[in-house]
């Protein structure tokens, strides 16, 4: 008995660190002591007197004090096992056959003192129904099997049947009881002369084994998608290094943590580009230049691009051409490029407007619509704005002035003003649009210049006029 504490302890250590199945066990071995009741079971007449005293052991149990039975079997599938049990005992209880007194009417069991050895050799054939009350540390099971005993000098062979209850401490680890009703066939009871029927009760260790992990990592081969290499459960035994949910076999990166989506592999940036594939990983850009950002949209990548915030053609580094005296001819294809002049003279300035260019200004000045009675524009009327403002853009350096005049309807006074309002709006809107102000000047001269008759309807709308002319 001092041994066998120092064995529970081991044992125990061994189990809880474990993790498996029948299946994946299929081996078990089980030792403890074991307790003969001394034919007590078999001796009384009824069912009743022959259980009265079951758990009598003071009274009828022989118990060997030491480690005295020893059982291995096997896992063979569908909740059944095969298994051999071997026990040794001492018989120091023998309950002889009934004895009947007329007198008081009571029956008696007379119980011999013996120093018998006991032996037994067992099949056993047993049938768990843990899975069936869906536990995972009770296991109740039911025995068959047939054996031979020896009983001091009597021997003889037994039918058996049972039942047991183990307690996994852990899935290969557990604590088992059972009792076993060992049928022999022999009538008589005469001590070291027969074996009669009796039970035997077996308490002990029951440790599972038989299952290979090559990988040590609690998955065994047979159950294990990755057996040579230590894994997950989740993963059926395969390993995720880089913790990403992505089993390593399967990940482009198995060393950084991933998406699904990238076979694994990072995208620092989120821009849907693999920073294995990406030229710019850390920061979002483009898949079209590898992944690399184009602050203003011109087609070069800013790491490439000389001038990242404002586009430019890939033949000037990304960078605009110049246009140095600001006359909307880039300085590459200006031939004036100090000087401002229109594209029309490839950038160099025209001295002086010719007489068809004034005479154009003012056939579109002529057309110039505003609002009844106002200086605000009509809105047909921008289109000619801006072809004025072309014409004046291709002569830098000559200055103009805008002249309003009116029809004779309303007072002197009122038309004065609109005719000035009038030539002001044209002058404003022509330096907003790219002409210097201080080559405009602007005036109003009411009714008092008419070009026509105000008599007619024709001649009113032609005195409502503007006139852009050169200053000198």
């Amino acid at each position: 008995m001092k041994h066998l504490n120092k064995i529970i302890v081991l044992l125990t250590l061994l189990g809880l660190s474990s993790q498996a199945q029948d299946s994946d066990n299929p081996w078990a071995i089980s030792f403890g002591v074991n307790a003969v009741d001394g034919s007590r079971v078999s001796a009384a007449s009824s069912i009743k007197n022959q259980f009265s005293q079951y758990f009598d052991q003071k009274e009828y149990w022989s118990v060997l004090p030491s480690v005295s039975s020893l059982t291995v079997s096997k896992y063979v599938g569908d909740n059944f096992s095969f298994g051999v049990t071997g026990s040794v005992n001492k018989i120091t209880k023998f309950v002889g056959d009934r004895q009947y007194d007329e007198n008081s009417g009571i029956s008696t069991y007379p119980v011999a003192k013996t120093d018998l050895m006991y032996y037994g050799v067992d099949g056993v054939i047993k049938y768990s129904f843990m899975s069936m009350i869906k536990s995972k540390v009770i296991d109740p099971s039911a025995h068959i099997g047939g054996g031979y005993t020896w009983l001091g000098d009597a021997s003889a062979g037994t039918i058996n049947g049972g039942f047991g209850l183990t307690f996994w401490l852990s899935k290969e680890f557990g604590i088992s009881f059972s009792s076993t009703y060992k049928h022999s066939f022999e009538d008589e009871r005469v001590v070291n002369t027969n074996v009669s029927s009796h039970m035997q009760h077996f308490a002990g260790l029951i440790f599972k084994f038989g299952g290979i992990d090559t990988d040590q990592d609690g998955i065994y081969d047979k159950n294990d998608a990755c057996p040579e290499t230590a894994g997950l459960k989740e993963f059926n035994g395969c390993p995720d290094s880089d913790g990403d949910k992505i089993i390593d076999k399967d990940d482009a990166c198995p060393t950084q943590a991933g998406l699904l989506e990238f076979k694994g592999c990072p995208d620092t940036d989120k821009d849907g580009i693999a920073d294995k594939d990406d030229a710019c990983p850390d920061v979002a850009g483009l898949k079209t230049l590898g992944g690399c950002p184009d602050a203003d949209g011109d087609g070069i990548a800013d790491k490439a691009d000389k001038c990242p915030v404002v586009k430019g053609p890939k033949e000037n580094g990304g960078c605009p051409w110049p246009d140095t005296d600001g006359d909307g001819v880039l300085d590459k294809d200006d031939k004036c490029p100090a000087v401002k002049g229109p594209a029309s003279n490839n950038g160099c300035p025209i001295a002086e407007p010719t007489e068809e260019s004034i005479k154009k200004l003012n056939e579109y000045a002529k057309t110039i619509l505003f609002d009844s009675g106002k200086a605000s524009f009509q809105k047909q009327t921008y289109p000619v704005l801006i072809s004025i403002a072309a014409i004046l853009k291709e002569y830098p350096s000559a200055k103009f002035s805008i002249e309003g005049y009116t029809d004779n309807t309303g007072t002197v006074a009122s038309n004065q003003k609109l005719s000035e309002e009038r030539a002001t709006s044209v002058k404003n809107y022509l330096v907003e649009n790219g002409i210097a102000a201080d080559r405009l000047t602007s005036s109003g001269f009411g009714q008092t210049k008419p070009i026509e008759s105000n008599k007619t309807k024709a001649g009113k709308a032609n005195n409502r006029r503007v006139e852009v002319k050169l200053v000198k």
